[in-house]
Parts: C-alpha cells; structure tokens; sequence
C-alpha cells in the first residue's frame, strides 16, 4: 500500500513537472507573450504529452528506483525516458494535424526538452544532494565519527557505500579521509576532505572525536599496513579494515565485508591468481589421493581439490581423530563426492600398494611429513622413517600403479638443511627427482615456507600467550620466516600439479621475509594490547636445528620461469643415486635403530650441505673412529649386497 502511494504521488509530481516544462518553454520561445493560438494547441495536445511521458517513466523504471542513492545511472535513466517521450510527443503532433505540420514550433520542443530533464532529475536527486550536504555534516542527525585511511578507489567505495548505506541507522559518520599522497590533500570526494597523513591520524582523532578507522588500502604491502596499524593502535580509536580486492565479489565494496584486522592483512602480498581450466583439466573426474589428510596443508588440499569434482577423494591418514574431522567437514559440504577415508601409515609399503592396487588414484598429493623442527631434533630416526622412507613408499606405489600427477610437499627448511627435519625433506625432494626420471608418472615437489595457523606455527602459538597475559616468546630478534596463508599455499601446490613436467622442484613465490618480533609486536597491538608495557616479549635463544634465516633456493640453485608468475622451477643439484639408494636400504632394515649421530651422518652423506651443531661428532676420537667405523662398514656392506 505504501508503495503504490508512493508512486501515484511521483506521477502527480511528474504530470505537473512535464506540463511546467512545456509552458516554461513556449514562454522562454516568445518572450512571456505566447500567442493565444499556440497556447490552445498545447491545451490541446497536453494530456496527450502528459499520458506518453509518464507511460515512458513507467517503461524505463523510474518508480521502481530508490532516489536517496542515486547516481549516474539514475540521471541516465531519466535522459533517456525523456528523450523517448519527446520523440513520441513530435511524432504524435506531426502526423495528428492535418497537412503533417508542427502546431508549435520546433524550438519549443528542444527547450521543453532541456526542462524536462531539469525538473524531473531536480526533483530525484534534490533529497540526495540534501542528504550528502544538509544530513552529512552532522545538522540533522550525529553517530559514530569515522576516519577512512585511504582517498583511492577503495576509499571512495567506502565512503560512498557508509553514506547510501548507513544513513538510515544514524550509527556511522564519515569525517574525513587520511592519504599520505600530497596532492591530494585538501580535496573532497563526496563532501568529505583529506584531512592528512597516516602522521596526522592521532591528531584527527582527537579532533574529530573519532571512534573507527578503517583502512582502505588493499593493494597495499603487509609493511605499510603494519606501520599504519601501529600508529592507529595508539589511539584510542577501534581498528578495522577493507579485505584484499580478491575477498571482494565482483569488486563491491559492502559494509559487511569490512571487518576486523588480521594477521594476514599485516603480512599481505598479491593476492594469488590460479588457472581454474588447467588445475580442473587434471583433477575434474579423476581419483586424488590426499596423504596426510587430517594436518593442516593436507585437510586444505582435500577442500580446494573437492571443489573440482573428483571422481573420487581419498583421505588417508595414520592419526584417526583428525581423518574422522576432515570427512566428516567434506560429507556435509559435498554430500555427491565419494569420500574414502583411510588410516594408513605411509611407511606401510604393503599397506600402501594395496591401497594403490584397490583405488588407483590418478593423482597424488603427498603432504604427510613430521615436521616440527626441534622435535625431530630427537627423534631423528622417526624422521627419517617418516619423511623420506614414506616419501619412497607412497612415490613407488604410485608410479608401479599408474598415478598420472605425484605432488611432495616440500618445505624451504630443505635449503641448506641446519636441521634432521630440513635434511629429511631435501631427501625426499631427491626421491621424487630420481622418480621423475625413470617413470611415466609426472612426479614434482613443491616448496615453501611457514603457513599462518598451521600446526606448530608460532601464530597459534603467540595467540595462547597472549590470551594467557605474557610473555610472548621470542627465539632471537633477529630471527626472520616467509609466510604465507594456508589457503594461498595450498592453491599454488595444486597449481603446480598442472605445471609439472617430471621431477621439478618448484619453488612458491613467498613474498618479503618478517620478522618474528614484527611479528609478535603486531599480534599483541591486534589483541588491543601494547608490547612490552602490557605484554612483554621474552628471548629464549635459537632452539636446536633451527636457522636465523630461511632460503627458498641455495645460492648455486637459481630459479627457471614458469607459466605462473608465483611459482618458479629450482636449478637443484643432481642427486647421487647410489648415495641415496644406499640410505633408502639402511633405513628399510628390520632392526635399524640408530642414534641421532648415526642418522645425522647418513644424512650428511646424501645431502652434504646438512650442517647441524647439535650432532656434531663428538670430541673424543676413540667414540669418533668407532661411530666413523660403524657407518662405512654398513654402507659398503648394503652396496656389497644390493
């Protein structure tokens, strides 16, 4: 009921508002002394004008629209409706006189026209213009003071959805905008000014009493975004922020989708792009094994690659409680999708091949590894079991039974390996280089760095410190990982599978390394907290087998170009065969149970940039000779037998 009073009062407007526009012309035509003929014409022919004009409102939507949001294709709209009608109004004057002449002359038709337009686009966006010059300078109505950080094209969607959006509720209220573009400065963009710098936000603040900022950069680096987060967190202003353009559907920017600031955001790179026909070209239809389904990187892969409808998914796992979660999650999301879920241990060589022999998947992604770093520092023979005689198992079961695509996942702890855990993952990129020479199945590793939320990640980490109120641990000040967000990672090792050839290693584009002090600062000032006054970071000291640094490539390596820009091919070194077929024979023997020493010298023996502190030899030469004796004698005695 309600609408329908509302559009039989906007026709009563416009019928008025179309025969003003005429009468206003055939008045400006003749000066203010319209001739009495042609004033009965237009009396004549007005309620005629008046019925094809409205119908033509009524064609092009003009009362189905909502005026207090109008923009450019609204006024558009209105050009056009007027437009058409006036052409129906000359054609209905032209042929309904006799002789096919015009009762009024032309000129009156082109100023009724330019006043048509005039009056009826004034009468739609005279309540906007009211509302964004009269409402929003705070005369009629008050709410929350915002700041917007940002004059680009994302803080104009910003501003302008806050102002058609919000301005209902009363609850938010745009005073400005903040760019550190000089130029800009002083300029307006929807009746609101740049105000200033990111320096210059504690002062607006203040100034303007402001209770939100919202940052509208996302095209910006992680770096800026953690130094302007810094700067906003000393203000007694809450902190929220406008997502990647990649989080944005169809580029609309919705007061919804601005949310609270995350890790991520601080660590922000390009947002990662991927080729849906090629990864959907090798996974739609075919059967994917997913190892080490239940962890973090594996559980994500089953997600993505459930996307692409595989004929069939199978979860294997050794841990049953996390593989019972991930099916559980998949069963409800895609309830079409056969799921096998499967507890295997992957160092089960007989397990493994019947489990190839009954399902034959097509491809493989390999992401079941130990990899927590001072953990397998002892319990080195574990991570060789597990991470390279796995490696071995799961890669010959595939390539003996016909898998198409086998993807490892690797890690940059592998570069130079300082500890058991990196040296273990150098050799299992070895087992799948050697397998990519000598099989049909196109075999790859993929490596990359330290995912955010993951499993041992030092974000969970930090997190529970600081809900527990401090310290935030620290191992050194210095110290510096590459990270990446789970989601993105698993997208650019799916991604890779479509790129390989056999026996690559790939290396993912990680962006700029962080400090994990920046790191830890940047969690505390997001917890609403300030470092070291409300929460205080502790230096531990470099634990066993980690680096300072990691490396995505040795120095020696080099990168060759893919097809992707985020995914690069490593120059790795050949491995030595014998070498590593030696080591696989070792670890296979029934009764192999080494000290750490001895597994660290296996490794050093396959991978000789392995450098490790902790398993040094030890300084006496009598236990040094003996442990010397004892790996060469069980090395040539394996050689001697295979």
């Amino acid at each position: 009921m309600a609408v329908r009073k509302r559009v039989l009062a906007l026709l009563l407007i416009d019928g008025i508002l179309v025969n003003f526009a005429f009468l206003l012309a055939l008045w400006l035509r003749f000066e203010g002394a319209v001739p009495q003929h042609n004033l009965a014409a237009y009396k004549e022919l007005a309620p005629f004008f008046t019925v094809i004009w409205l119908g033509c409102f009524l064609a092009f939507g003009l009362y189905r629209r909502m005026w207090q949001y109008a923009s450019l294709g609204e006024l558009l709209s209105i050009v056009y409706s007027v437009t058409v009608g006036m052409v129906l109004n000359i054609s209905l004057t032209y042929f309904w006189m006799k002789g096919g002449s015009l009762p009024l002359p032309r000129s009156v038709f082109v100023l009724a026209w330019m006043a048509a337009v005039l009056f009826v686009g004034g009468s739609r966006f005279s309540w906007r213009l009211f509302r964004d010059s009269y409402l929003h300078n705070g005369k009629l109505r008050a709410g929350k003071p915002v700041l917007i950080v940002g004059a680009g094209d994302a803080g104009a969607a910003v501003a302008r959805e806050l102002c058609s959006h919000n301005h209902n509720t009363g609850r938010i209220v745009p005073v400005g905008f903040v760019d550190d573009d000089r130029s800009k400065r002083g300029l307006e963009m929807f009746g609101l000014r740049v105000l200033g710098g990111r320096e210059d936000i504690p002062r607006l603040v203040e100034n303007y009493g402001v209770q939100e900022i919202i940052i509208a950069i996302p095209s910006a680096p992680g770096r800026e975004i953690r130094e302007i987060v810094e700067i906003c967190r000393k203000t007694p202003a809450g902190l929220k922020i406008l997502p990647g353009m990649n989080e944005l559907i169809n580029g609309k920017v919705s007061v919804s989708q601005i949310r609270e600031v995350r890790i991520e955001d601080i660590l922000g790179r390009e947002p990662v792009e991927v080729d849906l026909e090629s990864i959907a070209g090798y996974l739609t239809g075919r059967t994917v094994l997913v190892t080490g389904a239940g962890g973090s990187i594996g559980s994500e892969l089953c997600r993505q690659v459930a996307q692409f409808q595989p004929k069939a998914l199978i979860l294997l796992g050794h841990g049953e409680n996390s593989i019972y979660q991930i099916h559980k999650e998949l069963s409800g999301t895609y309830p079409e999708l056969e799921l096998k879920p499967v507890i295997v241990d992957v160092r089960d060589k007989v397990a493994v091949s019947r489990l190839f022999q009954l399902y034959k998947p097509g491809v493989v992604f390999h992401a079941a590894a130990h990899k927590h770093v001072p953990l397998m520092e002892y319990n080195a023979a574990e991570a060789v079991k597990n991470n390279v005689l796995g490696t071995y198992a799961v890669a010959a079961a595939a390539s003996r039974h016909g898998a198409e695509t086998f993807i490892s996942v690797s890690t940059d702890k592998a570069v130079n390996p300082t500890s058991i855990m990196g040296a273990t993952k150098r050799v299992a990129e070895m087992v799948v280089q050697q397998a990519g020479r000598y099989s049909k199945t196109r075999f790859a590793a993929v490596r990359f760095g330290n995912v955010l939320g993951s499993r041992g990640s030092v974000v969970p980490l930090f997190k529970e410190q600081i809900a527990a109120g401090g310290p935030v641990t620290v191992t050194h000040p210095d110290m510096t990982r590459y990270f990446m967000t789970i989601p993105e990672a698993v997208q650019l090792v799916i991604q890779a599978g479509a790129l390989a050839g056999g026996g690559e290693v790939f290396v993912l584009d990680m962006g700029e390394p962080v400090k994990i002090l920046d790191l830890a600062k940047s969690m505390i000032l997001l917890s609403g907290f300030e470092p070291e006054e409300d929460i205080e970071i502790v230096f531990t000291g470099i634990r066993p087998g980690e680096k300072l640094y990691e490396e995505l490539m040795t120095s020696t390596e080099g990168v060759n170009v893919t097809k992707h820009n985020r995914i690069f091919i490593a120059k790795v070194d050949k491995p030595d065969e014998n070498k590593v077929n030696n080591l696989l024979e070792i670890v296979q023997e029934p009764y192999w149970a080494p000290g750490d020493v001895e597994v660290a010298r296996l490794l050093q023996d396959v991978v000789p940039e392995f450098k490790t502190a902790r398993h040094r030899t030890t300084r006496d030469p009598v236990v040094e000779l003996k442990l010397q004796g004892d790996y060469e004698n069980k090395t040539a005695g394996v050689a001697a037998v295979r």
